[in-house]
């Protein structure tokens, strides 16, 4: 049988994300989207560290909030070097590329920005102790997941075309979105203020919900794919 229809609201999304990333305003392609994306991810840390600069603050929170977020980049910077996304080889225009990096890139670096600025003062419902650990714990247990995940996808497929249903894709079908996710739920964590959260929904519901419900899609055409929904969940162990 034939694979089920994706959704129209996630094909309208995915248009609609595509356009704005990789075809926007037309003309000459002059760069990759891998090449925007790792300009982000990689300064990350210069970047902080030129706001705790400018802002003379070198609380633990910003020093903590430093090491995660801006070794978060480099750490991804290593991952597109070692197994590279095929995604996000392709070549995108110059105003889509400048999207791509307004709309959901650049966003995540206000995060850094309230908690060293001073504009967010967060009151931990923990001590800051028992906060920082959680924060750490999530960024961490995120960032091997969604390593993990790309890796295991990016060898697999150069040997075996098909689904993958074994290592941490044997409970979860999105294993790298939720490491994506516990990544930057770290991130907010740590600023607790009320606009990460909103940029989060943002990206999440824009880009990785229509991504994952279409890669579920594609998926379905594989044999063994009934089974495998059944045994697995979307993205948490026995809630999705």
């Amino acid at each position: 049988m034939p694979p089920p229809p994706a959704p129209l609201w996630a094909f309208h999304l995915r248009r609609l994300t595509t356009w704005l990333s990789q075809d926007c305003g037309g003309g000459p392609r002059p760069w990759k989207l891998a090449w925007v994306i790792n300009v982000q991810k990689g300064g990350t840390f210069f970047f902080l560290g030129l706001l705790m600069w400018l802002y003379h603050n070198t609380s633990p929170a910003a020093w903590l909030y430093l090491a995660l977020h801006g070794t978060y980049g480099l750490v991804w910077l290593l991952k597109d070097l070692a197994f590279p996304d095929p995604s996000w080889q392709k070549r995108v225009t110059i105003l889509g590329g400048l999207m791509a990096f307004l709309t959901v890139l650049g966003p995540y670096w206000i995060f850094g920005w309230l908690l060293i600025s001073g504009t967010a003062k967060p009151v931990y419902p923990l001590p800051a102790g028992a906060w920082f650990c959680l924060c750490v714990s999530l960024c961490l247990f995120g960032s091997v997941l969604m390593i993990a995940a790309d890796a295991q996808k990016f060898f697999t497929l150069r040997v075996q075309k098909g689904l993958i249903t074994d290592g941490v894709h044997r409970y979860i079908r999105h294993p790298n979105y939720l490491g994506e996710m516990m990544i930057y739920g770290s991130f907010a964590l740590l600023v607790w203020h009320w606009l990460p959260p909103l940029v989060l929904a943002w990206v999440w519901l824009l880009v990785f919900a229509p991504n994952m419900t279409l890669k579920e899609a594609s998926l379905s055409r594989y044999p063994g794919w009934t089974d495998y929904r059944r045994r697995s969940w979307w993205l948490l162990p026995f809630v999705l």
